[in-house]
């Protein structure tokens, strides 16, 4: 049985410039990035379950949290390096990435606000944005898919950054380093708001110029 194999020219991209859904030579799901990315998926229930079983005590529950939390975050850049260098990008990976990215930290974000450690208003507005510009990438789908920016990309590393000051055991101990977990917060909840007001746009520019074809 013969298979036919569909080959793209370097900077080509599915749908052109509109960034429409690609064949189905390109959305092959089990390659090493999407592995990677259901692995952060996975990994998901085992930091929550650790954060918990902590309870705030600062023990060696909160560093197997801690641990876990860099593993996921690590492969969150391993993936995306492997799919770059070897071609591998997908619309599934372009969807299940972002949604990774928002169980592991949407989780870290809610346990550490039950545990009182980072505030309520902080994380609805986290997850507000969040999940709101995941349903609006999968409402306008059929128009084409909305790749993570650079902003989203600052966000991602703010929050990453943010959530791993939070888990450390001794931040609660080292005041100046709560103080500056803190900052970090308050920016990253700003950037969290610009980068999501700046893919309702493009959303609108997918949609409108889905609707002239």
């Amino acid at each position: 049985m013969t298979t036919t194999r569909v080959e793209r020219t370097p900077g080509s991209s599915p749908g052109g410039s509109l960034g429409k859904v690609s064949s189905p030579s390109s959305s092959q799901v089990w390659n090493l990035p999407n592995i990677l990315t259901m692995l952060r998926i996975v990994l998901v229930p085992f930091f929550a379950w650790f954060l918990l079983a902590d309870d705030g005590a600062q023990g060696p529950w909160r560093w197997a949290a801690l641990a876990v939390f860099v593993v996921a975050m690590y492969t969150d850049k391993l993936d995306g390096d492997i799919a770059r260098a070897r071609g591998l990008i997908t619309d599934f990976g372009k969807i299940a990435d972002p949604i990774a990215d928002k169980l592991l930290t949407g989780t870290a974000f809610v346990i550490l606000s039950v545990l009182g450690q980072i505030p309520w208003w902080a994380t609805l507005i986290i997850l507000i944005r969040e999940w709101g510009i995941t349903l609006l990438r999968l409402v306008v789908i059929r128009y084409g898919v909305i790749p993570a920016s650079s902003g989203g990309k600052i966000k991602t590393v703010l929050q990453t950054v943010v959530l791993f000051l939070y888990l450390l055991p001794f931040t609660a101990q080292w005041q100046w380093l709560g103080v500056v977990a803190f900052i970090l917060l308050l920016a990253t909840v700003a950037v969290t708001l610009v980068t999501g007001l700046q893919y309702i746009l493009q959303s609108i520019r997918l949609i409108r110029a889905g609707s002239r074809d």
